[in-house]
Formats: C-alpha cells, sequence, structure tokens
C-alpha cells in the first residue's frame, strides 16, 4: 500500500457544534468484521482519509478504530467501501442522528 502523509487536521472541535442522538439498539453503519484488523488495509485507508467525521481512525501502531455515533450522515464511506468494509450503511431512524447546528 503507499505510504500516505498523515492526517494534519482536527475536525473534534468543528463537529462539537452538532448535537447526536444515537440510536444504541440499532447501528447505521455495520462493517464487515468486529475484528477491524481483518478488514482489507487499503480499503481502510480510504474511509481513514474519506470520512468527514473521522470516524475511522488508524493510530501510529496500526491499531484501527469506528465509532458510528458521530456520522454526519454523508454515505461517503457507502460509496467508498460497501461491499469490502461497510456491510450496511441505511438512513438512522426518524428522531435519531446528526442535527446540525449554526455554531
Amino acid at each position: 500500500m503507499k505510504k500516505l502523509r498523515p492526517i494534519t487536521v482536527n475536525v473534534d472541535e468543528l463537529l462539537a457544534v452538532n448535537k447526536y442522538e444515537v440510536d444504541e439498539e440499532s447501528a447505521h453503519i455495520e462493517l464487515a468484521s468486529d475484528n477491524y484488523s481483518e478488514l482489507p488495509a487499503e480499503e481502510w485507508g480510504k474511509l481513514v482519509r474519506v470520512c468527514p467525521a473521522a470516524l475511522y481512525r488508524e493510530d501510529a501502531e496500526g491499531n484501527r478504530g469506528f465509532d458510528y455515533a458521530g456520522c454526519l450522515e454523508c454515505g461517503t464511506c457507502r460509496i467508498a467501501c460497501e461491499g469490502t468494509v461497510v456491510r450496511k450503511w441505511v438512513n438512522p431512524a426518524p428522531m435519531m442522528g446528526v442535527q446540525y447546528r449554526c455554531g
């Protein structure tokens, strides 16, 4: 896999103004495996780069992390990696998900 430059943008502060109602009983994004290290490295790398909410992460040691709770519901991960890493992506249930705020 091609060596990419490190990501230097920190979106946490920008996303903090949004409100989220997380559906703990039904995740709207499911990955192909609960063991993230089993998922294809190149495909995972795509998600780390394209997710505007930085839900897909990989640290310097190669440890991967994912959390759907801060999802912006843009569908970018579904478009980039449906069928390889992303097994299921649906819109959250009514009254769930992100509520954008003007900060």
